[in-house]
């Protein structure tokens, strides 16, 4: 019994290393088995599953670039208009500056407008009143534009798109300001011209008679355009013009008072009772009151042609005033001028009196035209509505 247990231990050790080598055996076949499974797959697959991993590697790369394409055209196309809206703000920026510029040379020609005129024509009224020479407001302000050192315009506010449409509409109502104000300019000049032209018309006279010779003129024709402005600035010098030859023409008329105060006329002009005969005859002007010794003054501008006796007139001073327009003082005590003497309206020519064919004391004052004599009182109503600047 004792030799039969050691050997029974032996044989059971046995039969477990046996066991563990077949497990072991079994396990390195199982994993043979699989790698060779593996191996085999992965030789049989290997293309295909490349071929998808490449293919999903390409799209998220497409998909990528495709995103960053997106992304940098979205930053072009905001670039591009940030750059189109500062240049369309600068565009406006400089149209504003060359505009401001515009307004502020053309309130200096309206500025030009103003001045004093020697005369003036009232409007029709009982006792004349001066009419004021046309008056131009003061520079327009174009507002919400500061000059800069650099001739800049500078705008203020986070908008400057809303800043700039502002200032457009400013400078536009000043546009149409200053359009406004040289048509009323024009339209005042016409009226006054039609004034005198009235006036001068009262006497029988003409505005043509005293205009010069028309002086060569031409040039290519250049229409004026659609602005209004310009329209109106054209219509204003023409009507300034035609207004300013008028009040020339006038102040070249005998429309002054040959005597200072209200006037006491004696003797009318045309047929009367002769003085000294008693019967009728033409009386060549009129007779006025006055004192011996009162100053006889010019009614208008000229030189003296005649400053003597000439018999029934007595001591005589003739004026001529141009343009065949001549003005006679009668019986004067004595004369203040000499012939061929310049004299301005309202000069002292001589002093009444009664000399020559004369009853008393008074001055006879005639006006002629080409010789003939004509009603003074033409002129002298025609005067009275007329306020002078001495």
């Amino acid at each position: 019994m004792t030799s039969t247990a050691p050997a029974r231990r032996s044989a059971g050790l046995f039969s477990l290393a046996h066991s563990r080598l077949v497990a072991a055996l079994s396990l390195g076949l199982a994993v043979s088995t699989i790698w060779a499974a593996g191996a085999s797959y992965y030789l049989v697959f290997h293309d295909e599953v490349l071929a998808r991993f490449v293919s999903r590697q390409s799209a998220m790369q497409f998909a990528y670039e495709e995103r960053l394409g997106t992304l940098q055209r979205a930053l072009d196309r905001s670039a591009a208009e940030g750059a189109a809206a500062r240049g369309g703000v600068e565009s406006r920026l400089a149209a504003l500056i060359e505009r401001q510029a515009l307004i502020e040379k053309r309130q200096g020609l309206l500025a030009g407008f103003g001045g004093a005129a020697n005369i003036d024509v009232p409007a029709p009224a009982p006792v004349p009143v001066a009419e004021p020479a046309p008056r131009v407001q003061k520079p327009f302000p174009t507002p919400g534009l500061r000059m800069g050192g650099e001739d800049r315009v500078e705008t203020v506010g986070p908008d400057p798109a809303a800043r700039l449409s502002r200032l457009e509409d400013g400078l536009h109502r000043v546009a149409e300001a200053q359009s406004r104000a040289v048509a009323g300019i024009a339209q005042q000049a016409a009226r006054s011209a039609e004034r005198f032209r009235d006036l001068i018309a009262r006497t029988g006279l003409s505005p043509a008679r005293f205009e010069a010779p028309p002086a060569g003129v031409g040039g290519p024709l250049v229409p004026l355009g659609s602005d209004a402005f310009e329209r109106g600035l054209a219509d204003a010098r023409r009507q300034i013009d035609e207004e300013t030859h008028l009040r020339r023409v006038a102040a070249a008329l005998p429309f002054r008072q040959p005597l200072p105060g209200e006037l006491s006329f004696t003797s009318s002009f045309g047929a009367r009772l002769d003085p000294f005969t008693r019967g009728y005859a033409l009386h060549t002007g009129v007779d006025m009151r006055a004192e011996t010794g009162a100053p006889v003054q010019a009614t208008a501008a000229g030189r003296v042609t005649a400053a003597e006796y000439a018999g029934g007139y007595g001591n005589m001073v003739e004026v001529d005033h141009g343009r065949g327009l001549v003005t006679r003082y009668a019986h004067l005590s004595g004369t203040a001028v000499s012939v061929g003497q310049r004299v301005e309206a309202g000069a002292v020519v001589g002093f009444a009196g009664s000399t020559g064919r004369s009853t008393g004391s008074h001055l006879h004052y005639e006006t002629r035209i080409d010789g003939e004599p004509v009603d003074p009182q033409r002129f002298l109503r025609a005067g009275a509505q007329l306020v002078f600047a001495d």
